[in-house]
């Protein structure tokens, strides 16, 4: 195995991280962004107002994209397991 290789499947694992971990990051970032501005336009500086709700909309998105998830990492561990020869060589 070569560095090139070993940079190659590092930039994969990078991607496929980036990828099935992006839409739970996005849909947080933007509830909070939402309770945020509730809580500057109502005053209310509930500690747990800012948890609950990034908590249910993060598990509801992680719910609802589970299929595609699955199969993004089955995929990519699919030309792992493929690649075996050629990383041995």
């Amino acid at each position: 195995m070569t560095i090139d290789m070993v940079r190659d499947i590092s930039g994969e694992v990078i991607k496929t991280v980036l990828i099935v971990s992006g839409p739970a990051l996005l849909v947080s970032l933007l509830v909070g962004l939402l309770i945020s501005f509730f809580q500057a336009i109502t005053q209310i500086q509930e500690f747990t107002l800012t948890f609950v709700p990034k908590i249910l909309a993060v598990f509801l998105c992680l719910f609802i994209l589970l299929p595609w998830t699955a199969q993004v990492l089955v995929d990519f561990t699919r030309r792992l397991i493929i690649n075996i020869p050629m990383y041995i060589k």
